[in-house]
């Protein structure tokens, strides 16, 4: 997973395509045990979504709120965006276009 540390409290985590994608997730969720950050998720190289990517949005969503923490998700491909209208979750995650406006909404604390 390839992780870029942006600031004491933001990382940028670039995702790719499943499998990667699940075990970038697990990896992120299991780092979050010990560390608290705002968390932007680039999906510039994902194309797709699957239910257990869904369900790992979901279980990255929770911690982050469990632990007051914020998640952007950005670059976001027309067909995943597709999957994520039809399942809701346009609805309960935060969105940008890209990483650098995802970086400037958490530097305003707007997310």
């Amino acid at each position: 997973m390839p992780v870029e540390k942006w600031s004491e409290n933001i990382e940028i985590v670039r995702l790719g395509d499943d499998p990667q994608f699940a075990e970038d997730m697990d990896s992120l969720i299991e780092k979050l045990q010990d560390r608290w950050y705002d968390v932007v998720l680039d999906f510039g190289s994902v194309s797709f979504l699957n239910s257990s990517n869904i369900g790992a949005l979901l279980r990255l969503r929770k911690r982050m709120m469990d632990l007051e923490r914020r998640l952007i998700l950005c670059a976001i491909d027309k067909k995943v965006w597709g999957s994520l209208i039809v399942t809701g979750l346009d609805k309960i995650f935060h969105f940008s276009n890209d990483v650098s406006t995802a970086l400037a909404t958490l530097q305003m604390g707007k997310a």
